[in-house]
């Protein structure tokens, strides 16, 4: 047997384990892993010997986040089509930082950008990069905002840096997500002096609360709570602060994808007239990890906020991915992106998203027929369950994840500890919604005094 071949047994036996197996692994498979902690041997291996190893030790302790009952952290699983994409992409070994590098890499990230902007509602006219997540999505949606609105008040920030620079007020609501917090500490904004804005009882911003803007400023909004699943009225925020010096950013790690439903889209009304958006092409649009979208309206402020130059990297006609993220040297993320659109289409992409927002309002109606407690408006795909008061919602929740029928969360709503549900995969079956409600009730009924 070769090694594609041994390839290509181990794989299918993995995936075929994701129906039948735990989705999250035991503790003896955990502490197994300690058998690939010895010292590195002097000698060199075969290879068979390394895929071995990395099966029969690795495989059994990994999350099952591939299949349809892994409900946690907003994880999507990786369609068939994007996965074989992405492994073809690595028999390739393609640089696709620039185009001289890859032209077959970088007319298929050029594809799908333009494929993106069409399906998702924002201008043909956006600058376009695959980066690794959202967090680097926000990043570099961020120093876009910098250089622009610096640029415009006459400081050059690429030359000079932040220091003495002009003042930039910036502006989030109060259920912001950690990854733009991290991105606004990268791009040198600070955690710490932003102006948080109060939100209502499903994590909205409550608009009518931001003060005057005097000034320059970023406005960062939120499509999809992480908690919630709701959405900042985008639409009212940009209507409220036109002025050219204030850029509105989008936060729309799964919640954009919601722009691809004709049942959805209202969600994310008005959600054009922003600056620029950030999203997980790994989360609702099912392909490997790790890629992230970053778009921005003013194309030129992205490029001049990525790019770097020296005499030995040529310049051709084509658009060079490099200048639109901040890797240089990176795989090609647009080739499973392309793989994944190609084999959905439209309809199909639509049904996926409106798929698991169907499978999240059966969690919730099931779960509250069962006297359980939701806490938040079922939007879109994440729900919020509470078995009680904080103790029993954790053991439960621990029970839960032991039990190894599903997988599913923990977070701290508005002071209430709850179980999260995110629906986020094309795996996700009837029988795997059906067979995790029964198996939470009957490990609820368990854990519930009385």
């Amino acid at each position: 047997m070769d090694m594609f071949d041994d390839f290509t047994k181990r794989a299918k036996e993995y995936l075929a384990g994701n129906n039948k197996n735990p989705v999250y692994p035991s503790q003896a498979s955990i502490d197994a892993l300690q058998q690939l902690n010895i010292p590195l041997q002097e000698e060199s291996l075969q290879p068979e010997q390394v895929l071995a190893a990395l099966d029969e030790i690795g495989s059994p302790a990994t999350v099952r986040s591939s299949g349809g009952r892994y409900f946690g952290f907003v994880t999507g699983g990786s369609l068939p089509a994007a996965l074989f994409a992405k492994l073809f992409a690595t028999v390739w070994d393609q640089n696709s930082g620039l185009s001289v590098q890859s032209p077959a890499a970088v007319t298929l990230e050029d594809i799908s950008a333009q494929w993106l902007l069409s399906i998702l509602g924002l201008p043909e006219s956006c600058g376009v990069g695959f980066v690794t997540g959202a967090t680097m999505a926000n990043f570099s949606a961020l120093v876009s905002a910098r250089h622009f609105i610096l640029k415009n008040e006459g400081w050059d920030v690429e030359a000079k840096g932040l220091f003495h620079a002009p003042e930039i007020t910036v502006i989030t609501g109060d259920e912001v997500h950690v990854s733009l917090l991290k991105a606004l500490n990268l791009a040198g904004l600070g955690r710490e002096r932003i102006i948080r804005i109060p939100a209502d009882d499903q994590g909205r911003m409550m608009i009518e609360k931001i003060p005057a803007i005097v000034g320059s400023a970023i406005i960062c909004a939120q499509a999809g709570n992480v908690n919630t699943g709701a959405f900042d009225n985008i639409d009212r925020i940009c209507d409220r602060f036109p002025d050219k010096n204030i850029w509105v950013h989008v936060d729309a790690a799964f919640g954009l994808w919601a722009a691809a439903s004709p049942k959805l889209k209202h969600l994310v009304k008005g959600i054009e007239k922003a600056d620029s958006w950030a999203t997980d092409a790994h989360k609702w649009l099912n392909v490997p990890y790790d890629c992230g979208l970053v778009f921005v309206k003013n194309k030129d402020s992205l490029v001049k906020a990525m790019s770097a130059s020296a005499s030995y990297l040529p310049t051709t006609n084509m658009r060079e991915p490099f200048q639109y993220a901040p890797e240089m040297s990176r795989e090609a993320r647009g080739v499973s992106v392309w793989a994944a659109l190609k084999y959905l289409g439209r309809k199909g992409l639509a049904e996926l998203i409106e798929r698991n927002c169907f499978y999240a309002r059966q969690f919730a109606y099931k779960l509250k027929e069962a006297g359980y407690s939701i806490l938040n408006e079922v939007v879109l795909n994440q729900v919020l369950v509470s078995f009680g008061n904080a103790d029993t919602t954790l053991k439960i929740i621990k029970a839960v994840q032991e039990d190894g029928t599903c997988w599913c969360g923990g977070t701290v709503w508005q002071g209430k500890t709850a179980m999260r549900i995110s629906v986020s995969s094309w795996a996700t079956s009837d029988e795997d919604v059906k067979s995790s409600i029964e198996a939470i009730i009957l490990i609820a009924k368990k854990n519930i005094p009385g």
